[in-house]
């Protein structure tokens, strides 16, 4: 690969694990559940998008880049309706904490 490749990897999978690094601290910190689910859910999307950014450079052929990318979209479908239940049985029980 070129090193503009591999410079774009380095960036984009390291802006990557920042984003999983601060989901997991807001995961941590936060005081209820909804504030804790709104944080890791956005920061996790955000950090495997990046990392599928940085992979794509590296994907062998077009079918490679094309199965990171659906991996991307499922992940992103998945923590949207699990988020979703996690909520509503929060609101539903009234406990946030």
């Amino acid at each position: 690969m070129s090193a503009a490749g591999d410079i774009m990897t380095i960036a984009c999978v390291s802006a990557g694990g920042f984003f999983f690094l601060a989901g997991t601290v807001g995961l941590l910190r936060f005081p209820d559940t909804l504030t804790r689910l709104h944080a890791l859910t956005k920061a996790d999307n955000l950090g495997l998008g990046f990392v599928v950014l940085g992979l794509l450079p590296q994907a062998g052929s077009l079918r490679d880049g094309l199965k990171l990318i659906s991996i991307w979209m499922f992940a992103l479908l998945a923590g949207a309706t699990v988020s979703q239940l996690i909520a509503r049985t929060v609101r539903q029980n009234g406990s946030a904490t």
